[in-house]
């Protein structure tokens, strides 16, 4: 097997050639990290764990924010108090796609929506798919409602949420 590099227009270049004079070292890295999600988001997946959506108000411009933040970028202030929105909501934007996140095709499609959710501010959404529905039945301006993992499945996560459905 070789490759072509671009030192070397015309010329293949073998593997054994291409680790010996381009590779220093292999080796294989174990890396373990850790990060803080922070007060607002660490908040926000507590409350999916329990089936809830929390949001952050700001009194200021009254923006209810989700997913929350701890300062308004509106307003450039520390927001107020959290609040709890509904599960419901409706889709402002949506796309169809056939290409996974590693780039290859998918048989049946995947439905990325933004979802204005209901308690939350006109304009603040939260980015999920759509399942239950057909592609050519999506619709700007349709109504939906979270599909939650079971009690026990939840982690805290985004994900515990499975996706948004028609209502």
């Amino acid at each position: 097997m070789s490759v072509r590099i671009k030192d070397y227009p015309g010329r293949e270049v073998a593997i054994e050639e291409l680790k010996e004079r381009y590779v220093a070292k292999e080796y294989k890295a174990v890396l373990r990290y850790a990060w803080s999600s922070g007060v607002a988001i660490g908040s926000f997946l507590d409350g999916l764990k329990r089936g809830i959506i929390l949001g952050r108000r700001c009194n200021k411009c009254r923006r209810i924010l989700v997913p929350p933040r701890m300062y308004c970028e509106q307003c450039f202030r520390k927001t107020d108090s959290w609040v709890r929105v509904k599960d419901t909501g409706e889709v402002k934007t949506f796309s169809i796609s056939y290409v996974n996140v590693d780039a290859s095709r998918r048989r049946e499609p995947i439905i990325v929506a933004v979802v204005e959710l209901d308690g939350a501010s006109k304009d603040v959404g939260i980015l999920h798919i759509l399942g239950e529905v057909k592609p050519e039945k999506v619709r700007i301006g349709m109504h939906v409602k979270a599909v939650w993992k079971k009690e026990e499945e939840r982690k805290g996560a985004i994900t515990d949420i499975l996706y948004f459905k028609p209502r």
